[in-house]
């Protein structure tokens, strides 16, 4: 029919287009499974740190720590990998991935006991910033309730955008607050205090029960104080993610934000507010100073969330300081934990000048992996802490792409070959792929 219709050039297109109803599906799966084999390879063979996600399987049935635990052994046995070789677990703190007996963690540990579990630090780091005063609180939850009034029904919305864009804001809409994404109370708050009088003039004539907040002072005060200190703990939060993060790394940032809460807290007791933009920006503007009623909750949260903080991320064991810098004067303390041997090699390192250069141009686990031929012992204690993984970040990803994936649309998808392809690092070698292939002799 189109040869008739159009020509034989169109015709000759249209015979080169497959009529499998799931050529895309095999060619995605055949480049996973291809990607698969290589990151085994690398496990196998690779004598670097390749960070990457294994594998992602779906619970059939229940998700209880046996459950999990038997997929993950499924996968680890069929492919012949060493449970030997698994030096930590790092989770989100999860009841069955935490329980002492029969958690995944205890039943990994026991076919492989060398590994350490971490809880995840994004994970602390969201705990500790969750807590707060009964009066920050209650600012919160009225903020949160003014955001839905406003943003959750569409008329009132639309209203809002006009209004917005009448009065030449740089933002048109509110942000709904979502608890299990860990920036969402920053960026609503943020946003809310910088169209505060927008949204001041858009409940002037509303019957909403909280329409008069944006007329009294010291709430406006704590939103802004709200606004910034969150603002704050997001940076630390995104400091905290990424690949190739170690426990030092997440362990000097949490130390470097303790010691900024013990100085905004002294500034704060001396009624400067500098650290705190909004807060600071807002009394300049309405030229007036905070009463006590305001900055007491200051002072108050800021002392708390350093005790969190402290509390879910106690310091480092000083055992682990030789790892960071070997090169620095060690306590003797501080290598107790290694042998006669071991502390001999690491006096003959730390006097080394050449590696003392090389470890200035290294990463940590670079160097430490350059360094395996001369100090095995060594480098083996030090590789296999810093391997741990102080962060989920990278199921953490995976879980954002699977938003992305996963649509009503597609919802009976089979997403690990699609997941596996967005979140490797390693890409499928095509012409290998085609190589392999027959051509269909219909065509």
């Amino acid at each position: 029919m189109v040869s008739m219709m159009l020509g034989e050039k169109p015709c000759k297109q249209l015979n080169l287009i497959s009529l499998s109803d799931n050529t895309v599906e095999r060619r995605i799966n055949e480049m996973a499974h291809y990607v698969t084999q290589q990151l085994i390879e690398c496990e196998r063979h690779n004598r670097e740190i390749f960070e990457d996600i294994l594998f992602c399987k779906p619970l059939p049935t229940k998700t209880t720590a046996e459950a999990i635990f038997d997929v993950l052994n499924a996968f680890i046995v069929s492919n012949r990998i060493e449970w030997s070789k698994c030096v930590g677990v790092s989770t989100n703190g999860a009841k069955a991935m935490m329980g002492q007996r029969n958690g995944v963690i205890a039943r990994v540990k026991a076919v492989a006991p060398l590994a350490t579990s971490v809880h995840c630090s994004l994970h602390r780091e969201a705990l500790a910033a969750k807590r707060m005063s009964r009066d920050l609180k209650i600012v919160l939850d009225e903020a949160v309730k003014i955001v839905n009034f406003i943003k959750a029904q569409p008329l009132q919305s639309r209203l809002f955008r006009v209004l917005c864009e009448e009065m030449g804001s740089s933002h048109v809409q509110l942000l709904l607050h979502t608890e299990v994404r860990w920036l969402s109370r920053g960026k609503v708050l943020a946003r809310l205090f910088e169209l505060r009088d927008e949204v001041r003039i858009f409940l002037l004539d509303s019957i909403f029960e909280l329409s008069d907040l944006f007329t009294d002072f010291e709430w406006l005060a704590k939103l802004s104080y709200l606004s910034d200190i969150l603002t704050h703990l997001n940076g630390l939060n995104l400091s905290l993610q990424g690949k190739s993060v170690t426990a030092f790394h997440v362990q000097n940032k949490i130390e470097a934000t303790i010691n900024k809460l013990d100085m905004w807290t002294k500034r704060v007791e001396q009624s400067n507010y500098v650290s705190f933009d909004n807060l600071s920006d807002f009394l300049t503007k309405e030229n007036a100073s905070l009463p006590n009623a305001v900055s007491r909750p200051i002072v108050e949260h800021l002392q708390s969330l350093k005790m969190q903080l402290r509390d879910y991320f106690p310091a480092l064991d000083v055992h682990f300081s030789w790892i960071e810098n070997p090169f620095i004067d060690i306590c003797q303390g501080a290598i107790a934990s290694l042998s006669a041997s071991e502390q001999d090699s690491l006096i003959d390192l730390s006097c080394d000048s050449a590696l003392k250069l090389i470890f200035s141009q290294k990463s940590l686990v670079n160097f430490w992996l350059h360094v395996r031929s001369e100090y095995p012992d060594l480098s083996d204690k030090a590789v296999r802490f810093l391997m741990l993984f102080p962060t989920t970040y990278l199921c953490e990803t995976g879980f954002s792409m699977l938003v992305v994936l996963k649509t009503k649309y597609r919802n009976r998808l089979n997403v690990e070959p699609d997941l596996r392809l967005q979140l490797s690092a390693l890409q499928p070698d095509i012409h290998h792929l085609v190589a392999g292939k027959q051509h269909q002799p219909s065509h």
